[in-house]
């Protein structure tokens, strides 16, 4: 069994910020593969399911960034995991928008969610994916980055690397890192190199970020009554 955990902050306020790229993949991921329902356990929200022949749990910390060890290391003791059958899914300050890259152990590059992970599991020794949300240039600047909104444009790369790191994750549950890395790589040139209207048919709404965010009821607008001679006053007919 393997343990694959994207790290974030939960809250809708939170869904589209870089620092949430984790969840985001591990949403991917869900999805892709049809995993069971999200629920909670662990001081996470998990989700059961196969990747390939692997069986592997997806978890959520639902703890915030700074304490994602005390879920990670809650389930993998329950479930008497080893570091070698954990991968953790993050995002990466020291590597360029749309860079993905793959290591085994390691520091903790900073990241107050693996330090968390390093402290809870006694043993750095586990796999990282680690997605490049680039660095604003300023140290004091760090907080506000990671802590804001996905831009517009970097939509043109995240979401093909989104939809490659689910589509390839069976390499990555086997141990072909490298594999992994050179398959989301060339998914995402690929998208990267198609013209502006190739993801027109998309329906709109259907982004990472939008799947994300909890959806918003729809507004009721009276059709007949004084509510509605009042907004035809306003606003004219529809058909005018």
């Amino acid at each position: 069994m393997l343990l694959i955990a994207g790290l974030g902050n939960p809250g809708s306020q939170y869904a589209g910020q870089r620092h949430n790229v984790g969840f985001m993949a591990a949403d991917a991921i869900h999805r892709r593969h049809s995993f069971g329902p999200w629920s909670k356990k662990f001081s996470a929200l998990v989700a059961e399911g196969r990747i390939g022949g692997e069986k592997v749990l997806l978890i959520k910390p639902q703890t915030y960034m700074n304490n994602s060890g005390q879920a990670v290391g809650e389930a993998m003791r329950f479930y008497k995991l080893e570091p070698k059958d954990l991968i953790v899914l993050y995002d990466e300050l020291d590597l360029a928008p749309s860079k993905m890259r793959v290591k085994l152990g390691g520091g903790s590059g900073g990241h107050n969610g693996i330090k968390s992970i390093d402290a809870h599991c006694g043993n750095p020794n586990y796999k990282r994916v680690r997605i490049g949300i680039g660095h604003p240039g300023d140290k004091a600047r760090v907080s506000g980055y990671v802590l804001g909104d996905f831009a517009k444009a970097d939509q043109d790369w995240l979401e093909p690397l989104l939809d490659a790191i689910a589509d390839n994750a069976e390499l990555l549950c086997k141990g072909d890192d490298a594999g992994f890395m050179n398959r989301v790589s060339l998914k995402v040139q690929g998208k990267g190199s198609e013209p502006a209207s190739a993801p027109a048919s998309k329906p709109k709404g259907q982004s990472h970020i939008r799947q994300a965010r909890p959806s918003q009821p729809a507004i009721n607008v009276p059709q007949t009554g004084p509510m509605a001679a009042m907004l035809k006053k306003l606003f004219g007919s529809k058909n005018s």
